[in-house]
């Protein structure tokens, strides 16, 4: 009997003890740019497995491809949160204008939206103590007609090349770059597109700018311990590099420890969040980055606008880490493969086979040479855009090494890539080995097996799926897809994966479906 009871007593006590942990975890608030795997579940998981409170806001308020962000509903549900919070990491586009999606289609007069950037005022006056990492992006320029997906505008998608085009030579000549042919093109530009057209996109550019520079000025007003920019589908000429240019001018004043603009748009949240956490924790991460032999450092990749040195400069900036030169003296190495000769293969392209290039080898021994010396190493996959590089993976799973790294990234633009590894590897520093290793092979399947190789063979079978649809518009073939993609996936892994003896997982348990009804990006989902 007198077991029975201290049993139980000892039973309650443990029970009150963890549920006291439990509620003395630090609670982070987290609002996305949209619903996506990767900008919402992956990224909100990466900070609940370093042990967080985190906190987002039902699905239904989030935007998504096919449904427009509930912003008012987003700033209520805020409101109710704040009080409870250690911080916050919140999307300033699902706060404006609902998603990214809607920040490109969306029917708000500028009153509407200055209206919502005063309630980031508001809400600091009410909670001064709650630290606000915000981040936004810097409207696209355009899509091509045939990738717009219905996302932006028709009254202006239909002169997209035009248009863009002109953004063009407008920021070369604007930077005293533009050569006498393109200042005449540039004229000629301005008097063919019809000014309808022209007007209603350089009007949604403009609300957009107007819109970021408020929250520079709140920025500086010490609303935002950070603000984080970036220019989504930039160009090394563009709409998009003119305004980053712009804005990097208007908030020259600030203090980089506060504000950065840099490429890229899905890696921001990760950023962030990885930026919040770093600080609460009271850490300055030590980073060394090395590049791949060749152009390195000085390569601009395709659907960016600046070098890929100068842009994970700024992201080092953002997260709060120290770039170190020595290896040595770093919590981690960052180790980047580009192409030798600075160019961006396409994912889907025949290029991206297994025969080695130019400077998959060198990287490779490279990555080798650190392991021996048990560095913490993650690798960023960037040669390709939009999949990993099937080459350098090749030989890394033969090699076994795909289990030893800290991180791997590979998958959309080569800054979404290093940005959101350079994040995720640095909070994996402080997660458990199986949690590390889960989301690595996240990667591996989603970056190396779908992106890579299996997206291009699901969009071959399509055809043959039953009901209507394509790979822009799945419709009646989602179901159906899902399924197929699944079989390849696990056939993928099968073949191209070898699990660590301590790292049990049934491959034929893994789920892939395609949320936003669309080929181009997918979700896994690990048994």
């Amino acid at each position: 009997m007198i077991k029975t009871i201290l049993g139980t007593i000892l039973a309650v006590a443990l029970l009150i003890t963890t549920e006291t942990a439990a509620m003395a975890a630090e609670r982070i608030i987290f609002i996305p740019l949209d619903d996506r795997p990767i900008t919402h579940r992956q990224t909100w998981e990466a900070g609940a497995k370093v042990g967080y409170d985190m906190v987002a806001p039902p699905d239904e308020l989030l935007g998504s491809r096919n449904r427009t962000g509930d912003s008012d509903a987003l700033w209520q549900w805020l409101e109710k949160e704040a009080s409870a919070a250690k911080a916050a990491v919140i999307s300033t586009d699902a706060m404006l204008y609902g998603s990214l999606v809607n920040s490109r289609n969306h029917q708000l007069a500028e009153s509407e939206i200055l209206a919502r950037v005063e309630k980031f005022r508001e809400l600091h006056a009410k909670y001064p103590r709650l630290p606000i990492y915000a981040f936004g992006t810097i409207l696209r320029t355009l899509s091509s007609p045939t990738h717009s997906g219905g996302m932006e505008p028709e009254e202006y998608q239909k002169y997209a090349m035009p248009i863009y085009n002109y953004s063009v030579w407008r920021d070369k000549a604007d930077m005293g770059l533009a050569t006498g042919g393109e200042r005449r093109k540039l004229q000629k530009a301005a008097k063919t597109i019809p000014e309808a057209a022209i007007s209603a996109w350089e009007s949604r550019h403009i609300m957009n700018q107007h819109a970021n520079e408020r929250l520079i000025d709140l920025t500086r007003e010490g609303v935002f311990t950070f603000f984080l920019l970036g220019g989504d589908d930039g160009a090394r000429y563009s709409q998009t590099h003119y305004e980053m240019r712009k804005l990097r001018e208007y908030g020259a004043s600030l203090d980089s420890s506060r504000f950065q603009v840099l490429s890229g748009a899905d890696e921001l949240a990760m950023l962030m969040l990885c930026r919040a956490i770093s600080d609460s924790r009271g850490e300055i991460p030590f980073v060394h980055v090395a590049y791949n032999v060749g152009v390195g450092a000085d390569t601009i990749p395709k659907y960016t606008s600046e070098t890929i040195g100068s842009d994970l400069a700024a992201s080092l900036r953002a997260v709060g880490a120290m770039p170190v030169p020595e290896a040595g003296h770093a919590d981690m190495i960052l180790a980047v493969s580009t192409d030798y000769q600075g160019r961006t293969i396409d994912a889907n392209s025949p290029q991206n086979n297994l025969k080695p290039r130019k400077g998959t080898k060198p990287f490779l021994t490279m990555v080798q040479e650190y392991l021996k010396q048990d560095y913490p190493v993650a690798v960023a996959d960037i040669v390709c855009g939009n999949g990993a590089d099937n080459a350098l993976m090749d030989l890394m799973a033969k090699e076994k090494l795909l289990f030893s790294l800290q991180g791997y990234g590979g998958w959309n633009t080569a800054t979404n890539t290093t940005g959101f590894l350079l994040g995720d590897a640095l909070l994996g520093r402080h997660m458990s080995k199986q949690d590390r290793r889960e989301r690595m092979l996240t990667r591996y399947l989603d970056d190396w097996g779908y992106q890579a190789n299996v997206r291009q063979t699901l969009g071959g079978y399509l055809y043959s799926l039953p009901g209507k649809g394509d790979s822009a518009k799945l419709e009646e073939k989602k179901e159906a897809a899902g399924a197929e993609g699944t079989k390849l996936i696990i056939d993928f892994a099968r073949r191209n994966i070898t699990l660590p003896s301590d790292f049990p997982l049934d491959f034929d348990k893994i789920r892939l479906t395609n949320p936003w009804d669309r080929l181009f990006e997918c979700d896994i989902l690990l048994p």
